[in-house]
Formats: structure tokens, sequence, C-alpha cells
């Protein structure tokens, strides 16, 4: 079968590799979708980081990977084949305290593995996975949804879950890349009452708004804060999530967050800088460090999409085959489109 790989700077390989056998609690997954982050584009396809979470092995990469079960190994006790499953990127150890609770994305034993890091992942015929890092596909979302689901709409879920968005607030997104737009268009979903999206290229702001994923598009540069408070009646809003991974955006986010509002930190990377007391004391404002979301979570966003009518693939600017990953990979990296998947039959 065929196989992405990442060597790093700029670099895409398609190799071909072994069908994989699925094992004891594990399942074999013919891949349907498998779309591209932007976390492979910063710490993989540009350069490989080489330490922690993120030390790529050179492993077939893609770790939003969703499509249909072809064959079970024993002991698999949920899925059969023919089913229809999202991946959880990151299969844990199972047994400490986060990966009790869903939240294998921060179980730090050794042998937690994301696909498309340190063990093969989406960007493949198929896919060998362990069962409990299975979610189900309802027949009302594509593989497609599935795929962005596994880490973008969870990524996106998350944070607006902790800081209960409802009809209450006003939200603003910094940085409109694909979580970006993934967390206005939940944001809405969930009841918000105005969403702001700001960024630096046009061509996304454009494509937010197209899609309806905000009510108002802000460009990036000095005068940001200014239209986003002249929006708000000087107020801010009472959420603010950043995903841009920027200082600018980031500082953007906490000083348009309203007084006793909450601010969520998702973007990766980078650093920021402000005056604590005025920026952050004075205003009263909460701060949330968000990573990934739990499977528990993840297997409830299934659900409430397909109640809230949502289906994430309008988010899908540009799709590619699997032979097409090099130029898929390439659309990505210019950071000037939505989300960027690869579909497979």
């Amino acid at each position: 079968m065929r196989g992405v790989r990442l060597p790093g700077q700029r670099q895409v390989t398609m190799d071909e590799v072994e069908r994989p056998i699925p094992g004891h609690g594990q399942v074999l997954v013919e891949m349907k979708a498998s779309s591209i982050c932007g976390s492979d584009i910063r710490a993989i396809y540009r350069e490989h980081l080489g330490h922690g979470p993120e030390a790529y092995q050179n492993v077939i990469a893609g770790h939003e990977p969703c499509g249909k079960i072809a064959e079970v190994g024993l002991g698999c006790q949920r899925f059969k084949v023919s089913d229809r499953v999202i991946l959880y990127h990151i299969s844990g150890c199972g047994l400490c305290h986060d990966c009790r609770e869903g939240y294998m994305i921060s179980c730090t034993s050794p042998t937690r593995a994301a696909y498309g890091w340190q063990r093969d992942g989406g960007h493949a015929d198929f896919l060998l996975a362990d069962e409990r890092t299975c979610v189900a596909l309802p027949d009302e979302l594509s593989y497609v949804d599935g795929a962005l689901v596994a880490c973008g709409f969870g990524t996106a879920y998350e944070p607006l879950r902790r800081m209960r968005v409802s009809g209450r607030d006003r939200v603003l997104i910094t940085g409109l890349g694909p979580v970006g737009l993934a967390v206005g268009l939940l944001a809405k979903a969930m009841g918000a009452s105005r969403v702001i999206g700001t960024d630096l290229s046009t061509a996304r702001l454009d494509w937010a708004t197209s899609i309806g994923a905000v009510d108002t598009a802000v460009v990036s540069d000095g005068n940001a804060l200014d239209r986003i408070l002249a929006e708000t009646h000087g107020d801010g809003c009472e959420v603010a999530v950043d995903c841009s991974g920027s200082p600018a955006g980031r500082l953007l986010a906490l000083r348009g967050t309203r007084r006793f509002g909450r601010c969520a930190m998702v973007g990766e990377g980078s650093s920021v800088e402000f005056d604590v007391s005025k920026t952050l004391i004075h205003p009263q404002i909460t701060v949330y460090g968000s990573w990934v979301t739990s499977i528990g979570h993840m297997e409830e966003l299934v659900e409430k999409l397909v109640g809230w009518n949502l289906k994430p693939e309008i988010t899908v600017s540009h799709r590619f085959s699997l032979d097409g990953a090099a130029e898929a990979y390439r659309v990505a990296d210019e950071g000037q489109s939505g989300k960027v998947c690869i579909v497979m039959g």
C-alpha cells in the first residue's frame, strides 16, 4: 500500500509499505479522508522539531484520519468490519489519570504515540489503529466531516465547551485558519450572539465570511482593536479565542476581551508579553489554555454536529487525492486557504 512521509525541508515522499495486520485490540481502517493540520506544517513539513510530543519519527504522516474498518483483531469489543470511524489521534497508555479522563493527548507515558507523529497516520491506503481510539462516525456525517473532527473541530470545541459559550456571549477569534473557522461555526451553533474574526490574510477573512464562520471580519492591523471595540460598543467580547499562535494575535485576543470575560489560548508555538496588571488582573480576565480535546468530548461533539446539522467540511477549500499529497501540503503551507483535505476513494 501507499504511505506519505515528511522528511522535512518542505519535502513529501510517497513510499510503498506493507499492509499492516491488526493485533489484539486493534483494527485496520481503510482510509477515506485525512486532512492536514497546521501543526503538521509548522512542526514536521517545514522542519523537524524532534523533541517532546512533537518528535516526528519518520512515520506515515496524517493525524486527522477517518475511514471504514476493513479488519478487526482479536479482543476487539465494540467495532466491527465496515463500521465508519474517526480516529482520536493519540493513543495513550490508558492507565494514567489523564487517559482515564479521556485526555490521551496529555498522557505522559513513554508508550504514548500520536498517529502521524510517532506511529503511522492517515495519509495512506490503510491505517492500523487501537480500537480504543475509534469514535463512531454517524451516517449523517461524511468521511471528510469525520477527518476534520479528528483534530481541528475537536480542538475548537474544547475551549468553547470549557468557557460555556452561550447566547450571552460575543466571541472574538484571532486567527482564521482552519481551527479559527471551526471556532466560529461552533460558537454560532452554541448560540453566540455575535462572532468577530481577525486575520492578516484578506483571503482567509473573505473565506470565513463566505461560509458564515464570522459575522464581522477585521484585518489584524494597528486598528484592529479599535474596530473590535467599535463593534461591541466599547466593551470588547465576553469570550475570545486565539487561534493564531502569534504574539500579536494573543495580545489582541486578551485586549479584545471584555472585563470579567474569558480568553482561551489555542494556537501553538511562539510567546507573548504584556503588562499583567493592565491586561489581565485589573480587567479580571480568566485565561484558559486548551490542547485538543478528550475522546469523550469528541464523541459528544459528533452527536452535537448531527443535531446542529453542522457539516465541518464546509471549511474545506481544497481537496486532493493521495497522489496529490505534495501539492496538498504546498497549498496548506501558504496559509491562505481554508482546510486542505486528502480524500481517498
